[in-house]
């Protein structure tokens, strides 16, 4: 069951934590680009259930809708390269994983809205029209339509 769901604007002057961000598994230095028309990115962590729970589906969605849609859809790992790396052995997911590999992830997180720092955590961004919405707990196909048909319609 989803907790909160939150709407957050005007967070694109975001630090990239470029240094802190890379690719699993071959751990290439990754950023945000803003030149996608919509971004998912979920922050999730193996010890995580209800990530665990959260991720099949969203890569169903992804390979059924989001590549369709040229959505960029990734997921951050806030957790250590072991964990990832034998979780993905048994969950394959369809859509990039990135590894967190900094020292303080509740300011990271801070800086993409979740001042809590609870998972999983998604934001859903339309970098152009500089207009986001993030959410708090597990989400679904059903929410990722129709937070991003929500986003759309706001988007000049």
């Amino acid at each position: 069951m989803r907790l909160v769901k939150l709407l957050i604007l005007g967070l694109f002057s975001l630090p990239t934590w470029a240094s802190d961000f890379v690719s699993f598994p071959d751990n290439k230095p990754q950023t945000l680009s803003n030149q996608n028309t919509v971004q998912v990115i979920s922050f999730w962590a193996t010890y995580c259930l209800p990530c665990r729970q959260e991720m099949p589906e969203m890569s169903r969605w992804y390979q059924k809708t989001g590549k369709k849609q040229k959505v960029q859809m990734i997921g951050i790992a806030i957790d250590n390269e072991q964990n990832v790396r034998k979780f993905l052995k048994q969950t394959p997911v369809r859509y990039p994983i990135w590894l967190y590999t900094g020292k303080d992830s509740r300011s990271m997180m801070k800086t993409f809205g979740n001042k809590i720092g609870a998972l999983p955590y998604t934001v859903v961004r339309l970098p152009k029209c500089h207009k986001e919405q993030a959410l708090l707990g597990k989400v679904d196909e059903t929410l990722l339509n129709q937070t991003i048909t929500q986003l759309k319609k706001s988007c000049p």
